[in-house]
């Protein structure tokens, strides 16, 4: 099992409150505004940050050409996918419940890694996957009726969850060798360009001007998601098991569905208090000190 870093345990928590309290910042951005347009304007001025990050740590911003096409793979499965159908999706559906399918994404990344990397899941690794899976279907209890009437906006999120967990496990096995900072500029450089295309061919111009409130979920997200969130995440995936690193965010959803009550008004149940225990026992599983390692230590 993986000893979590101090540094790694700060990023954890950093990504839990960031992207767990998006869902709902989100949702507002899209009501009522083009939701590829949104997420470009996203990208416009998240990419800068992530710049000026690697300016001030001195970072290189070279990537040699043998490895363009590792780069822009690590891109079409890590954000290509995920931010572009997620945010369509978002326009259909509970920013709650997006976010549950969203991050069905550790099941998908341990069954990719069993069948395409050879990663063996110990009786632990399974109990956590089935902990997870549970949970999600706790969540979205209440929730099946409703969705059974959006079935694109389902379908959108399941495919974008397992594009990102395929994405996750080619992260940890990446033949790159340039800083993780230096593939996350360049990875939301590229996802940038895509944005702006499909938003121009989905969502013609003229692009109407964002209102106040959408302005703020635009500022949000690209400081708080593309300037640090993402880069944070890339380097928890390609410096932890797959596994570890996938189960490690489930608190997102759970914040998710919960912030989008407190801001949104969506309703909770009791499952969703279960949920939180069986997100617990997952993260525990993967991340608690295995028996043999606590012995020595």
């Amino acid at each position: 099992m993986p000893k979590l870093s101090r540094q790694h345990l700060l990023m954890l928590v950093f990504l839990t409150l960031v992207w767990g309290s998006n869902w709902p910042v989100m949702k507002m951005g899209v009501s009522g505004y083009p939701p590829l347009t949104f997420r470009t304007w996203c990208l416009l001025f998240g990419w800068p940050v992530i710049g000026l990050v690697l300016w001030r740590m001195k970072v290189p911003f070279y990537v040699p050409r043998a490895q363009w096409r590792e780069l822009f793979s690590l891109a079409f499965f890590n954000m290509f996918m995920w931010y572009g159908l997620v945010i369509v999706a978002l326009a259909s559906l509970s920013s709650g419940r997006a976010a549950i399918l969203g991050y069905t994404m550790p099941i998908f990344s341990a069954l990719w890694g069993v069948l395409f990397f050879h990663t063996p899941l110990r009786l632990r690794g399974w109990l956590g996957v089935a902990s997870a899976a549970l949970a999600a279907l706790l969540l979205l209890w209440h929730e099946v009726s409703a969705l059974s009437g959006h079935p694109l906006g389902v379908l959108l999120m399941l495919l974008a969850a397992a594009s990102w967990g395929y994405g996750t496990q080619r992260m940890r096995h990446t033949t790159a060798t340039v800083a993780t900072l230096t593939l996350a500029f360049w990875m939301t450089g590229l996802t940038t360009l895509v944005m702006c295309g499909l938003s121009w061919v989905f969502e013609p111009m003229p692009w109407a001007m964002p209102s106040e409130r959408v302005w703020w979920a635009i500022a949000y997200n690209a400081v708080c998601v593309f300037g640090f969130a993402q880069p944070a995440w890339l380097i928890l995936a390609r410096n932890l098991p797959p596994l570890a690193s996938t189960l490690s965010v489930m608190f997102i959803p759970v914040l998710g569905a919960f912030s989008g009550a407190w801001w949104l008004g969506e309703q909770l149940h009791w499952q969703d208090m279960l949920a939180v225990v069986l997100i617990v026992l997952a993260i525990a599983s993967v991340l608690w000190p295995a028996r043999e390692a606590v012995r020595q230590t």
